[in-house]
């Protein structure tokens, strides 16, 4: 579905209304998220590369900050203007306090485009890990086009989504039930291209929870540039 076409999207609220119990699930791992999810090693490459890649002082929305750690502090101390939003209240609470010279809000990753984070290329440089999986796969191509919107023409964006095939599946999350669609990585290379951005590197990583038993995830971290 396009960006142009999304206004008229009557199951819009519903669906944000649905997510509502993935923020509860967030809210109630609160500050256990970190020691829950260790070892983020794909995450502090790619968050390397964008900040090694933009100018210094840049703006750079980080969507679905969670706690902050590691991701927005890492922008911040290498000097960068830190944007913030996440679906969680509690997460939002827990950014604030983990990176003080960030601006945090409370925004679900579905409305980036509404303007409450600015206008056309109000950012230098975008991350979004493992927060478009949140949606259902007909809303992610919506949340990229407002992600490229939002770029300034040649910015970046760092991007991670989980390999699977999956579309707004119910699974167990520490407790509680959370939604998640994925890719097949051909698949999310053409969802990123057709969303207008360039792939100018990819990494992948076999990952486990310190939780789970289950067999490890791999994970997809992509470097786009707005084309």
């Amino acid at each position: 579905m396009s960006a142009e076409g999304y206004d008229g999207y009557e199951g819009l609220n519903r669906l944000v209304l649905d997510r509502a119990g993935q923020a509860e699930a967030f809210d109630a791992i609160g500050d256990r998220y970190d020691e829950v999810f260790p070892h983020k090693e794909g995450q502090l490459a790619a968050g390397a590369w964008l900040a090694a890649g933009l100018p210094p002082g840049s703006r750079v929305l980080d969507a679905g900050c969670g706690t902050g750690v590691p991701t927005a502090r890492q922008l911040a101390e290498a000097g960068h203007k830190v944007v913030g939003v996440d679906l969680s209240p509690t997460m939002v609470g827990l950014a604030r306090e983990n990176v003080p010279k960030g601006e945090f809000h409370r925004l679900d990753v579905a409305a980036l485009g509404d303007g409450r984070l600015g206008g056309p290329a109000s950012f230098d440089g975008a991350v979004a890990f493992f927060s478009l999986l949140m949606l259902p796969r007909g809303e992610i191509p919506y949340a990229l086009r407002s992600l490229h919107t939002l770029l300034r023409p040649g910015g970046l964006l760092a991007l991670s989504m989980v390999e699977a095939d999956l579309d707004d599946c119910a699974i167990p999350f520490l407790g509680d039930t959370i939604r998640v669609s994925g890719y097949l990585r051909d698949d999310l290379r053409q969802v990123v291209h057709d969303a207008g951005f360039e792939v100018t590197g990819e990494d992948s990583y076999a990952y486990a929870p310190a939780s789970t038993d289950l067999p490890p995830e791999i994970q997809l971290f992509l470097h786009l540039r707005r084309a």
